[in-house]
């Protein structure tokens, strides 16, 4: 009996991937999250419908590149399992052209902002907040032009 094994076979070509198309959200109260998502961040409104059957709001939103955030309303979803390190999409990171204008907005709407970091290995600078249900969202500025890598 040989003690070799196997080679698995030789892969298939990579998946052609061109960009991220949405991420889904399901917000514990629609009304508050809606605000927030459209108020507070400024996400557009693409298209909003209350689909009757499952007692369920779907509002898509985009983002100035075409990304879209799908909002999903559910009677009495389960909470997240952990703060921020549960398994599965650890956080929505959005990026910002001014962190300090942005982290400055926020505030003026009333969400706590983690101080701003600096990324060790691009030096873009970063901070998280959360939405009104926990989720946790990351600001991602430019890479500040004194930076070297």
């Amino acid at each position: 009996m040989s003690s070799e094994v196997a080679a698995p076979p030789a892969p298939g070509p990579a998946l052609q991937v061109s960009g991220v198309h949405h991420v889904a959200i399901i917000a514990s109260d629609y009304v508050r999250s809606r605000r927030f998502y459209t108020e507070v961040l400024g996400l557009r409104v693409v298209h909003e419908v209350f689909r009757a059957e499952r007692q369920s709001y779907k509002l898509d939103l985009q983002l100035p590149d075409g990304t879209q955030v799908e909002l999903f309303s559910f009677p009495h979803p389960p909470e997240r399992p952990s703060y921020p390190e549960a398994c599965g999409l650890r956080h929505l990171a959005l990026r910002v052209a001014d962190m300090e204008a942005s982290v400055g907005t926020l505030v003026a709407h009333g969400v706590a902002v983690e101080p701003v970091r600096v990324d060790p290995f691009t030096g873009a600078l970063f901070t998280f907040f959360a939405d009104p249900d926990g989720l946790p969202i990351e600001l991602v500025g430019p890479v500040p032009a004194t930076a070297t890598r």
